[in-house]
């Protein structure tokens, strides 16, 4: 059997990578940071400000499954390139949107072009790094993840600020993307299959989808992706403004408490617990999903704590949902890799594209619909509670933070889901290596 193969420009791609990641979640941020001054401008609820969240993510999900398969029969620096392209050159054009249809329509366009990168990117990592490497490899170009969120959210505020605009920051943020669109197209990339022990046939599979979903632990995994990312996409949505309502932060100081916990947390998270995660794997089959397990359960009763502590210090409850949050991140490096050890490599793309459907489609698409959706309800029962008759801010601060208790519930799914994934990941894992060396041994001699 052949040695697993690194290749030798493995770091300087994954450099690139991980930037072109950080600008992802830097332009898919900025509406969150700036909903407020917009929910005033054109009286908005916060079902529509749910609504903006969920028709990106909508469009992202469904975008992603035919991106996905031209990403594993494809150039994929071509589809990262011009994937950047679009989504860099419509976060411009967002600044110009004159009311809530249009920043939604251009919001629906930029998914069209995100949708494109994540599959491409999973796949060519997978190719660049041996398996013993991945979960650390993963983690670093998953820190493009808290970086974005940690420079949208420390310089939005003051750009907003700075310029007198909520539309300044959305033209700004389109430049260093084009720029890394131009090097993607630059990307020398590796045959598929080539850090892999065994030689992997260039034939297309038949039938991929379902050879894909035909995988036991797949599912369970898109079934943690999909609570997982209702938590997330909740939390990301909505925090910023919590802050402001409930605790009567500034945008500014809303948006980099928000950076704190969402932001700065990851960068240990994904660091440090790559290196856990390859360790655990090492020693134990099944122990990245474990160790992922375990670290949703401590993220699910931290946030609780601080969301049904009520009005506490805010440094308090800001460091209870960092410390959720730091734990939450081990679902990236311990997933995103365990996908990669039940999937051949003809098929990630695929998979990881079916994977980001899910996700997105029924998890990221529902949280902050659903969370929005509470909030107006909460709002209107807080408003009857006081006897009230016209609705204001308090209630509406009151409906929003105590809405946002769906994020702790969705998190304690995903920790039940990945412990039935790792019940059935050493079986899965053996089949595709199985499947692996006998299509090698199918292979005519050359």
């Amino acid at each position: 059997m052949q040695q697993s193969q690194q290749a030798a420009n493995a770091w300087r791609i994954l450099f690139l990578l991980f930037l072109a990641n950080l600008f992802n979640f830097f332009d898919r941020t900025i509406p969150a940071i700036i909903i407020e001054p917009i929910r005033l401008e054109w009286s908005l609820s916060d079902f529509q400000i749910g609504l903006i969240g969920t028709a990106f993510t909508l469009v992202y999900a469904v975008a992603g499954v035919p991106l996905g398969r031209m990403a594993d029969t494809g150039a994929r620096r071509k589809i990262m390139g011009w994937g950047l392209t679009v989504w860099s050159g419509l976060t411009a054009i967002n600044g110009l949107a004159w009311n809530f249809s249009s920043f939604m329509l251009i919001r629906m366009g930029v998914g069209i072009g995100e949708a494109s990168y994540a599959p491409a990117a999973n796949s060519l990592i997978g190719d660049l790094f041996p398996a013993h490497k991945r979960a650390r490899a993963m983690g670093i170009f998953m820190l493009g993840l808290p970086l974005g969120l940690l420079l949208a959210f420390f310089s939005i505020g003051a750009l907003v600020k700075a310029f007198d605009s909520w539309r300044a920051p959305f033209l700004i943020a389109a430049v260093p993307g084009m720029i890394l669109a131009l090097l993607m197209f630059m990307i020398k990339e590796p045959r598929r299959g080539a850090a892999e022990p065994v030689q992997v046939q260039s034939t297309p599979v038949d039938k991929p989808l379902r050879k894909v979903l035909a995988i036991p632990t797949f599912w369970w995994l898109v079934l943690a992706g999909l609570a997982f990312n209702f938590a997330t996409y909740a939390c990301n949505s909505f925090m910023v403004p919590m802050l402001q309502r409930y605790f009567l932060l500034s945008m500014q100081q809303a948006a980099m408490a928000t950076g704190v916990i969402v932001g700065l947390t990851g960068l240990l998270g994904l660091t440090l617990g790559g290196w856990v995660a390859d360790k655990l794997h090492q020693r134990w089959q099944t122990g990245r999903l474990l160790f992922a397990a375990l670290s949703m359960l401590i993220a699910a009763l931290s946030t609780a704590y601080a969301l049904l502590s009520g009005r506490i210090e805010i440094a308090l409850f800001v460091a209870l949902f960092s410390l959720g949050w730091l734990f939450a991140y081990n679902f990236y490096t311990c997933v995103y890799t365990a996908i990669q050890d039940v999937v051949e490599p003809r098929l990630r793309a695929t998979a990881m594209a079916l994977f980001f459907a899910g996700l997105y489609l029924l998890g990221g698409g529902l949280g902050p619909i659903a969370v929005g959706l509470l909030s107006d309800h909460y709002a209107e029962a807080a408003m009857l509670a006081a006897g009230a008759s016209e609705m204001s801010e308090a209630f509406k601060a009151v409906g929003l933070h105590d809405a946002m208790r769906l994020i702790p519930l969705a998190l304690l799914l995903t920790m039940l889901a990945l412990v039935q994934a790792s019940r059935c990941f050493v079986a899965d894992a053996k089949r595709m290596q199985h499947g692996m060396q006998h299509d090698m041994q199918l292979q005519p001699a050359s």
